[in-house]
């Protein structure tokens, strides 16, 4: 495939897609209308006269060079000059909108297009899980609908849902920054922590400025997100499953009730079910059309009875994942969760997404396929925690089809497992042009 020179950005301006070129001619055929009216205006005589005037010229040419030679000659000198007259045109505009030769803004432009086609997607979840995804995802489309649990109510999102009775803004802040297109440093500024202050300890940027934008917004959260999207040049949109003041509650094995997203993990119990007061909380309406408007639906990866299954909580987006028959995939955990998912295998977290809607949502589970390191590991056990067990037979009677991949990443220094956002993305999407030529 021809690629324009890389030491000159204008030529770049005449790439599909930008629409330069039709434009250019467009202005062309302008002109040429321009100095056709005039001349039936003026009745011609310009015409005429230039008639003249250009057959004397050829002529004399043609006496001096044969017509042969004279020819090609002329007809190449008016190729070189329209070929000098684009160049520079794109030129002039290039030196003004990128300085000493800088080719990002062209670049963000064709990048743009090409993700502005992407798939239509839908990622259900809370937490890092969620934001690593998006992390990836963003390198494959625009067209990127992030739905984010508001059960949280720990750490700082507790803290300003208990004081400033808003929604918790810290799983769609850190959702916010991970579509983020804008500077590094604009992104790190909302993820900034203070770790100081009277009042200001522990607080995130983003989680005050959300907050403080929503008191601005006569309260309304999603005027918030819409305004701070804008302010992170995002890629797609960011919306709270349900605007309700939602509080998650747990039964245990041992018959012990759990109030609180924050208190289930600290329960180290077996979870017996789970539900929210108050129950059956109403969708937002922005959710349930993207939904419907999916090309793909992603749910996970992230804390399964705390992040994932609190948006199936609410019967809507069941009811509308459930409808939509586009490829649905879930992404499951690396490893369990030491109060929340101890000893749970693949089978035993589809079992609890079932009981929890009712139904089977997806059309396939996405398992890591190599083990972590044996000194990961060892720091894992220490903690409680230890990789999903994949059990073949179970999943089979389940009816559920497996994708192993290896999208895992490990910081050998801080001993930390995580899914790898760039792999995971790419395995998402490889998975869905399959499932779509099926």
């Amino acid at each position: 495939m021809f690629k324009w020179p890389v030491n000159f950005a204008g030529w770049k301006w005449l790439s599909p897609g930008l629409f330069i070129k039709r434009w250019l001619s467009t202005a062309l055929v302008g002109i040429l209308l321009m100095a056709l009216g005039i001349a039936i205006w003026s009745e011609l005589t310009p015409i005429f006269r230039l008639k003249q005037a250009i057959e004397a010229i050829l002529r004399a040419i043609t006496q001096v060079i044969p017509s042969h030679i004279s020819g090609p000659i002329i007809f190449f000198i008016g190729v070189v000059l329209v070929v000098i007259g684009i160049r520079s045109t794109l030129s002039s505009i290039t030196d003004v909108l990128i300085p000493a030769g800088d080719e990002r803004l062209v670049d963000k432009l064709l990048r743009r297009r090409k993700l502005n086609q992407g798939p239509k997607i839908v990622a259900i979840g809370g937490g890092t899980g969620l934001s690593t995804l998006l992390r990836g995802l963003k390198h494959y489309s625009s067209n990127i609908t992030a739905v984010v649990t508001v059960a949280d109510d720990g750490g700082s999102s507790g803290r300003l849902r208990r004081e400033m009775g808003v929604l918790p803004p810290g799983d769609i802040r850190n959702c916010l920054t991970a579509l983020a297109s804008e500077e590094q440093l604009l992104t790190e500024l909302f993820q900034y922590r203070f770790e100081s202050g009277d009042g200001l300890s522990g607080h995130s940027f983003g989680n005050l400025f959300l907050t403080a934008l929503t008191a601005v917004s006569g309260g309304n959260l999603l005027k918030a997100i819409a305004a701070t999207s804008q302010v992170l040049a995002i890629q797609g949109q960011v919306l709270p499953a349900t605007l309700a003041n939602v509080s998650l509650w747990a039964e245990l094995e041992d018959g012990r009730w759990i109030v609180g997203e924050s208190n289930i993990g600290k329960a180290q119990g077996k979870i017996r079910r789970i539900g929210c007061q108050p129950p059956n909380p109403e969708a937002v309406p922005e959710v349930i059309r993207a939904i419907a408007e999916a090309e793909l639906i992603v749910l996970g990866p992230g804390s399964l009875y705390t992040s994932i299954i609190p948006n199936l909580l609410v019967p809507e987006i069941v009811q509308a994942i459930a409808t939509n028959p586009c490829p649905r995939l879930y992404v499951c955990n690396i490893m369990t969760e030491p109060g929340e998912t101890s000893g749970y295998s693949v089978a035993d977290h589809v079992m609890a997404l079932d009981a929890t809607a009712g139904q089977r949502l997806f059309h396939g589970v996405l398992v890591q396929k190599s083990p972590p390191s044996p000194a990961t590991l060892a720091r894992y056990q220490h903690s409680g925690a230890a990789p999903v067990r994949l059990d073949q037979e179970k999943l089979a009677h389940l009816n559920c089809r497996v994708v192993l991949a290896n999208v895992m990443k490990e910081d050998p220094e801080k001993g930390l497992i995580r899914h790898d956002p760039q792999q995971l993305a790419a395995m998402i999407l490889r998975w869905y042009e399959r499932h779509r030529l099926r």
